[in-house]
């Protein structure tokens, strides 16, 4: 799959951009602010329906601006394909397919698959198991429709039995009414991530390896309630229900599931350095990268936002000639403060590129 370009209209600082890529390698050269992320985030949109920031659609557009579009022009297998946003205050995100509206922005999701390694993957390390689950859903979402379906069932029904739990309802008919529903998808979110860790795992450890120290090895682990205990959801909702009317919220299920991240069987979160914990976060990325490739029999986009921040010489030096694997990757978009990193994979790679400097908000083709 290919981004061939993409206009943008008010998205975050950029007024105005009309971009033509490469279809191997895209570099974006300037300091921090300019909106060589906010260029990332707006291809990251067009494939998830939302900012990769977690802004809000309302905080999107231009200061003092009415409105905001983005108009990306793909190749996507073999086949010309037109993906539009509209955001305009007080109403409907419109967002088309081909001059379609999506009924259901769900329906989209996995179609145009995108990975995206940032500064913000450290909370998949130093975060909350909510952080972990994200990734976890977000990677499962785009390769398994069903999944993503169980997913929204699941959520809805575990709000309406917190519900139930704040209001105090003593009714045991309403609450078996959720639980079954909640069971009902737990089972299949439960099985589906144990699956994809396993895989995710055989892919991931080699990763590391070819960008790490010798002797460094990791491992990844769910832990899910389910999956260490026998019996279903409703058995286990059941037995906590008392515990669970005290403090007000569902204490058990897949919301509550964790990736247990090791390095050398330690926690990373405790035992990693910084360096470790960099290479940590991008072999997971490179292997979902890797993951959703197979999964989707196409190579995904790979957007880069200043990986090489926290590594030593010789670990730039590894990821550098990965990244420049011409079998292992589609298209990718880095952007970089240090123009040497960026010239690095350009001659590592060999393959067509186009560079742009970024400055508030305008691009301006390099040579």
């Amino acid at each position: 799959m290919i981004l061939q370009s993409l206009a943008i209209t008010n998205f975050k600082n950029i007024a105005d951009a009309m971009l033509e890529f490469s279809p191997k390698i895209n570099c974006f050269l300037g300091n921090n602010g300019m909106g060589k992320s906010n260029l990332l985030d707006a291809i990251y949109y067009l494939s998830f329906c939302k900012s990769f920031s977690g802004m809000p659609d309302a905080a999107l557009t231009m200061r003092g601006a009415e409105f905001t579009t983005l108009r990306g022009r793909y190749l996507r297998r073999n086949a010309q394909e037109e993906l539009t946003l509209g955001l305009q205050y007080g109403r409907r995100k419109s967002f088309k397919r081909k001059g379609k509206e999506y009924e259901r922005l769900s329906a989209h999701i996995g179609a145009f698959p995108l990975v995206m390694i940032s500064p913000a993957d450290q909370d998949l390390i130093t975060g909350t198991g909510e952080e972990r689950r994200k990734f976890m859903d977000i990677v499962i979402s785009q390769s398994d429709a069903v999944y993503l379906d169980h997913l929204i069932r699941y959520n809805r029904a575990l709000q309406q039995r917190n519900k139930l739990l704040r209001d105090h309802v003593v009714d045991h008919s309403l609450y078996m009414a959720v639980e079954i529903a909640m069971s009902r998808s737990a089972h299949y979110l439960t099985t589906a991530r144990l699956r994809w860790t396993d895989t995710l795992t055989d892919i991931f450890n080699p990763i590391y390896s070819g960008i790490a120290a010798d002797g460094e090895t990791p491992s990844l682990a769910l832990r899910s309630h389910l999956a260490e205990n026998p019996g279903s959801l409703q058995e286990l909702l059941d037995q906590s229900r008392r515990h669970d009317e005290i403090v007000g919220h569902t204490s058990v299920g897949p919301h509550r599931d964790d990736i247990d991240l090791q390095l050398c069987g330690m926690p990373v979160r405790r035992a990693a350095s910084q360096g470790q914990c960099k290479t940590y976060t991008i072999a997971l990325r490179l292997a979902q990268y890797d993951f959703l490739r197979r999964a989707a029999n196409m190579k995904p986009l790979l957007l880069l936002d200043d990986i090489f921040d926290k590594l030593d010489a010789t670990r730039v030096e590894r990821l550098i000639s990965l990244v420049a694997d011409e079998e292992a990757f589609g298209q990718i978009f880095i952007t970089d403060t240090n123009r040497d990193h960026l010239d690095n994979i350009i001659n590592r790679a060999n393959h067509p590129h186009c560079s742009w400097q970024v400055e508030t908000g305008r691009f301006t083709q390099m040579q």
